[in-house]
């Protein structure tokens, strides 16, 4: 079935995408349109900023939106949620002998395991990690992991194991690091490659991506990106047991496993345990696909909200499954219901513009500024103002790099400028953006960038005085600071190289 798409900022309707799945108007799956607005409504009181949201009910989706410029054709980082997916891939290995739960961790690295290795590490097994047993007393972040390029595998033998295994839930990603790197050393494949034919393919899953570490190897614990329906598609198998089409994807009896509480936690194998037998894939900025087996149904939500934030956990709870227990009598659709739909379809979260001009435009443009030394690395910064956009260029440490942003419209594009240390420790080659400007004042220039297949929204101000130049970033959401520190540059002599450095988007 194909999902409706709202308009593009220019207000050109964007071809729909064919994700496969069924549709159905909420009310023929006991739900009142009106409930679903509750919770939206809810969402925005709360300040909540939700990406995008997919609600199915026995065996259809019976309510979806996307806030532009998000959009159902879009990838969007996991982060954690992709845990679950990587759940999938261990519980199809167990089921071909390539492994067991009781298999000891250090005996898949021979080559890699520490010279001396303590009691607690020796004894540390596959389940150990499934359950966030392995006994640490300190939890690892991907974000950290990122920026380490030699071998993780050994980076995680470096972590003292302070507890007996299994007896202390910790959450870390680096336990389910090493399940992607047990997974594939006994298959001699990527977790994402293992699982491409075996599971993605089959529930019609195309596009996703994942994140590759040193060796070759897929972090576990993070970088799956995908589109809200194929989070939900996740979901919505492991509702139905393992089955999808009358086809087992996954044996039934892990399924059990994985989405039940595990040795007195509120975790399974990497699925998180919620209120009233439900359970969910979770990850940070408010990546959700709930699952709720006594109502039959699923909720996915992409977000952008702060991590340790509970405001949108605590919204899920206070809706789910309520939308479905106050719609058992179900009252006759009104016209307002009947409107609400093509409301969900036309979300919105950035302004349209109200372009502002300034005469400082014509004075920097093309003009090159030199950066005092900065942590970022910038070593000069330059604006072109044309008709209706403004390409920023910068160059730093990793070569020169563009930006487009529009000044009377919103504009799409790739950039390859750096945004990890906003951005969780991310820094892929190219990221895709939908950009603007405009002027605070004669001297203030805003730029923001929508990084349109993660949570991440930076703001960019630049202060003109004279020939110098002021530059200060900030990101809406970040698992560390959330604003990097200023870059001061003057307008250079001559004209340094920060002419734009092409790249294919991956």
């Amino acid at each position: 079935m194909q999902t409706q798409t709202p308009p593009s900022a220019s207000g050109v309707e964007v071809p729909p995408f064919d994700d496969g799945l069924a549709r159905a108007a909420p009310e023929t799956r006991g739900v009142t349109p009106a409930a679903i607005q509750a919770f939206l409504d809810d969402a925005a009181r709360l300040g909540v900023e939700l990406n995008s949201f997919m609600i199915w009910r026995g065996g259809a989706v019976i309510a979806e939106g996307s806030w532009w410029p998000y959009g159902p054709a879009r990838r969007h980082m996991m982060h954690s949620a992709t845990k679950s997916f990587l759940s999938a891939g261990v519980g199809l290995a167990l089921s071909e002998g390539r492994f067991a739960l009781e298999d000891r961790v250090v005996s898949f690295f021979p080559d890699e395991r520490p010279t001396a290795v303590s009691a607690n590490l020796a004894r540390m097994t596959v389940e150990d990690l499934l359950t966030q047993t392995s006994g640490h007393a300190q939890g690892a972040s991907g974000s950290i992991w990122r920026g380490i390029a030699t071998s993780w595998i050994a980076e995680f033998f470096k972590i003292p194991v302070v507890y007996a295994p299994g007896s202390t839930f910790k959450y870390t990603s680096a336990n389910s690091f090493m399940l992607s790197a047990i997974l594939s050393r006994t298959t001699g494949q990527t977790a994402h490659d293992y699982l491409e034919p075996r599971f993605l393919r089959p529930l019609g899953v195309s596009g996703l991506t994942w994140d590759l570490g040193p060796g070759n190897l897929n972090p576990g614990g993070n970088g799956i990106s995908c589109r809200t329906a194929d989070l939900l598609k996740l979901a919505v198998v492991h509702l139905q047991q393992g089955v999808w089409d009358g086809r087992q994807l996954l044996p039934a009896d892990w399924v059990r496993q994985a989405t039940t509480p595990q040795r007195g936690n509120p975790h399974g194998y990497h699925w998180w345990m919620g209120p009233g037998g439900s359970y969910y894939a979770y990850g940070i900025f408010g990546q959700f696909a709930v699952v709720l087996p006594e109502h039959d149904a699923v909720l996915a939500v992409t977000a952008a909200t702060p991590p340790g934030e509970e405001t949108l956990r605590s919204l899920i709870w206070r809706h789910f499954p309520a939308i479905f227990e106050a719609s058992r009598q179900v009252p006759t659709a009104t016209p307002k219901d009947a409107a609400l739909p093509k409301r969900w379809a036309r979300l919105r979260l950035l302004p349209p513009l109200q372009p502002a001009g300034s005469p400082t435009a014509a004075r920097v443009s093309g003009k090159t500024f030199a950066a005092e030394p900065n942590e970022e690395g910038v070593s000069a910064m330059r604006l072109e103002f044309a008709s209706g956009r403004c390409v920023f260029h910068l160059q730093d440490g990793r070569g020169a790099h563009t930006l487009e942003v529009g000044l009377a419209d919103w504009l799409e594009g790739d950039t390859t400028i750096s945004g990890a240390p906003l951005h969780h420790g991310y820094e892929p080659e190219s990221l895709r953006v939908v950009a603007a400007g405009r002027w605070l004042d004669p001297d203030c220039f805003e730029m923001t960038w929508q990084f349109v297949e993660s949570s991440f929204r930076d703001r960019v101000v630049l202060r003109f005085s004279g020939d110098a130049l002021s530059f200060d970033r900030s990101v809406n959401v970040n698992s560390g600071a959330k604003i990097r520190p200023t870059i001061h540059a003057r307008r250079a002599n001559d004209t340094p190289d920060v002419a734009p450095q092409a790249r294919k988007r991956p």
